[in-house]
């Protein structure tokens, strides 16, 4: 039996109060299915639902903007403002509706942001842009944004809401040294660096109170003066302490995955599970393990080997929704992966047009681009 093969994989799991029913969560995944402004689509509905019905026990949508200044794309999911509350709400439903946990991150860009004027720690340019250096009173003032944001996560009846700091956004940026040059008691040293997040943290969970808050752990920024592990693990040992209830980690910004010794590295089958590893080596809280994991068996290997509690499915739970299925008969060979050498899905995204996976057949993208708005 199936079951009986990734017995660890199908086993339920406790998140700081809150029960999966197995170790299979979506990890986020930006696709362009929000409506213009940020609006909760009929496309985002339709494909978490899909998500949901996959039998993943989380799924964590992608990150929601926290400030229309700190959304990343014109298309970046808005939890801003009250009014954004209606179609959360509907998202955080339809997928409960179908058994799965749900879950929303919150984010701001900074220096990524597509505004006319991002900000960011310190003013290090990037990608022909300059970011401006966040005064102290701004920093406060963002700080208290996340919390209003987790607040409606919660009041939008989510099961937990997730922060990012990962892929390079603002919070790693407070943390790296590389975008970091502050020399004020935000800046230079690593306990330094990492007070924004911790401060974000304590703001969030005065506003939510035990309800239940990750972290999209940035571990490596795979270049030579960015975050490392060895200041990184410091920090995932202070969220634990602070009360995090999970910590998701993955490796790269977006000024690293084109580089090509990195584009060469993520083609490699649960790329970034060594990062994963050495944070479960000093936490106790669940870890998330990310990164082209494409078989049930390697899922079920990391975990039997303590190297992660839970296992991140992005791109392959969307381009094959039945990924969990499949594993709980044992087809595992029926399932459709991504392919690594393929992009297709992000130059879709970066044209502005909603993410289609080659994989699909013609009429499940021929649906998608009919509901796109």
């Amino acid at each position: 039996m199936a079951q009986a093969h990734y017995k660890k994989l199908f086993s339920p799991i406790t998140v700081n109060g809150l029960r999966l029913k197995n170790r299979i969560t979506m990890a986020p995944l930006y696709l362009g299915y929000a409506a213009e402004g940020g609006k909760v689509s009929p496309l985002l509905l339709h494909h978490y639902e899909k998500m949901a019905q996959s039998g993943a026990a989380m799924i964590m949508v992608e990150n929601a903007s926290i400030t229309p200044e700190g959304s990343g794309s014109p298309r970046t999911i808005r939890v801003d403002t009250n009014r954004c509350l209606p179609g959360l709400t509907e998202l955080a439903a339809r997928i409960q509706g179908e058994k799965a946990r749900a879950g929303l991150q919150i984010n701001h860009a900074g220096r990524f942001a597509y505004g006319n004027e991002p900000v960011a720690p310190s003013a290090v340019p990037t990608f022909n842009r300059t970011p401006r250096s966040l005064t102290l009173k701004e920093i406060i003032a963002i700080q208290k944004q996340y919390a209003q944001a987790a607040r409606r996560v919660q009041q939008a009846g989510f099961d937990l809401v997730e922060l990012h700091g990962g892929t390079g956004y603002l919070i790693s940026q407070f943390v790296s040294p590389r975008t970091n040059k502050r020399d004020d008691p935000y800046g230079g040293t690593i306990e330094n660096r990492i007070r924004f997040p911790l401060e974000v943290l304590k703001r969030v969970k005065d506003q939510v109170g035990d309800f239940p808050v990750g972290y999209r752990f940035l571990a490596d920024e795979w270049l030579p003066d960015g975050l490392q592990l060895n200041e990184s693990l410091m920090l995932a040992k202070t969220l634990e302490e602070n009360g995090v209830a999970y910590i998701s980690v993955m490796g790269g910004t977006y000024e690293s995955f084109f580089l090509p010794e990195i584009m060469k590295k993520s083609q490699r089958a649960g790329y970034m599970v060594p990062l994963a590893a050495a944070v479960k080596k000093v936490v106790k809280v669940p870890v998330i393990a990310a990164g082209r994991i494409s078989t049930p068996a390697r899922a079920e290997s990391i975990l039997q080997d303590k190297k992660a509690d839970l296992i991140g499915l992005a791109r392959m739970l969307w381009a094959d929704p039945d990924w969990p299925k499949k594993a709980r008969e044992g087809r595992d060979r029926s399932i459709i992966k991504c392919s690594p050498k393929c992009d297709a899905c992000f130059h879709l995204v970066m044209k502005g047009r909603p993410a289609l996976c080659t994989r699909w057949n013609k009429e499940k993208r021929a649906e998608y681009s009919e509901m796109f708005q």
